[in-house]
């Protein structure tokens, strides 16, 4: 039990000139208390040790006096710098820009910073940015699109959160998901409510586990209603290499699809060119979908029919599991809902 001095708060703390920085010592006279006191408080390690009280005075005086902890030389002292990484594939898409934002915003109200290091080549491996990440950093949020470049910066060996990962799978990491095999479920139940049969699958042509679970959940859906079939083309996350693709799907020869089902709407809007290119409309000719629900998805004409994914709140959740590691807590392992958002591109296929 720490000893500490419970006296009435003084009236008139000695503090120095206004332009010098309160101190510790500044507080613990204002409030009446010893230095270790103000230190349990303002560390938020009290409970148990000092009265409710006691803690209110301590935190009434440093505000009162404008104090603020100096975190640079505590951390310093504790091994720890209170920074993160977020492992990212790129910075070419809204979507990882959501994703920091949410992370940066939990971060902050806990008194950590958030790096961003996007991998330079969208996947893959990256050159470690730090001399020592496990130096500089106290744990690392990593897309598994991005997951080459945590050997790099020896990122694996700090705490570590991985996102869109397979639970089974990741490092032994903490994971947290968005439930994207239920987007796509969404999708599928759409396109054969409003009568669809012949699929074709614009899947992205990247190596990681939320893609996979996309092809495997399309492909297991519509292989329960008879008459069904679907064909999977493959293109890197570009428009133009979706543009590419979907052309040379058009070309082939056999029946056409009458939906086309895009992994992410990048995906989509460069699908959309080939078949305008083709003569062919949206959704009267084939429907389209797309999945992430990105500012281009209303942007184009007619607008997409995707899967919204709350980017923000996966960059929170992110963040609030690695602090649970950080603090020996278990994260929440809850997948995040995710929800279809129809608009003009699907309608039900032509009759025969």
């Amino acid at each position: 039990m720490c000893a500490v001095h419970t006296s009435r708060r003084r009236s008139a703390p000695t503090v120095a000139h206004s332009n010098t920085r309160p101190t510790s010592r500044d507080v613990a006279q204002a409030a009446g208390v010893s230095q270790a006191a103000v230190s349990l408080v303002l560390g938020d390690k009290w409970h148990g040790r000092v009265s409710a009280a006691t803690a209110q005075r301590v935190r009434d005086a440093a505000r009162d006096l404008g104090y603020r902890p100096n975190l640079a030389a505590r951390n310093l002292r504790l091994g720890h710098t209170r920074t993160v990484l977020l492992v990212v594939p790129a910075l070419t898409t809204e979507f990882f820009a959501g994703v920091y934002t949410g992370a940066a915003r939990i971060a902050a109200q806990h008194g950590f910073g958030v790096v961003l290091y996007p991998s330079p080549e969208g996947v893959g491996p990256a050159r470690d940015p730090f001399a020592s990440a496990q130096a500089a950093l106290d744990g690392v949020i990593a897309s598994s699109m991005a997951a080459d470049a945590l050997t790099t910066i020896r990122g694996d060996q700090l705490p570590l959160v991985m996102l869109d990962s397979d639970p089974q799978g990741s490092l032994g990491a903490a994971t947290v998901n968005l439930d994207i095999a239920d987007g796509v479920r969404q999708v599928t139940e759409h396109l054969l409510g409003l009568g669809h049969r012949r699929f074709l699958h614009l899947a992205a042509d990247v190596p990681s586990w939320t893609f996979e679970v996309r092809a495997h959940e399309l492909a297991t859906r519509v292989a329960t209603v008879p008459g069904t079939d679907v064909r999977t083309i493959r293109a890197p996350l570009t428009f133009e290499a979706a543009r590419a693709a979907t052309e040379a799907a058009l070309t082939t020869p056999g029946p056409h699809p009458t939906a086309l089902v895009c992994d992410d709407d990048k995906l989509a809007a460069g699908a959309y060119k080939a078949l305008r290119r083709h003569g062919l409309h949206v959704p009267s000719d084939i429907s389209v979908t797309g999945l992430d629900d990105l500012a281009l998805a209303t942007a184009i004409d007619p607008e997409l029919t995707t899967v919204r994914l709350d980017a923000e709140l996966f960059g929170e959740r992110g963040m609030q599991a690695l602090l649970a590691v950080l603090d020996g807590r278990e994260p929440d392992r809850s997948d995040i809902p995710v929800h279809l958002v129809v608009r003009g591109s699907t309608a039900p296929p032509r009759p025969h």
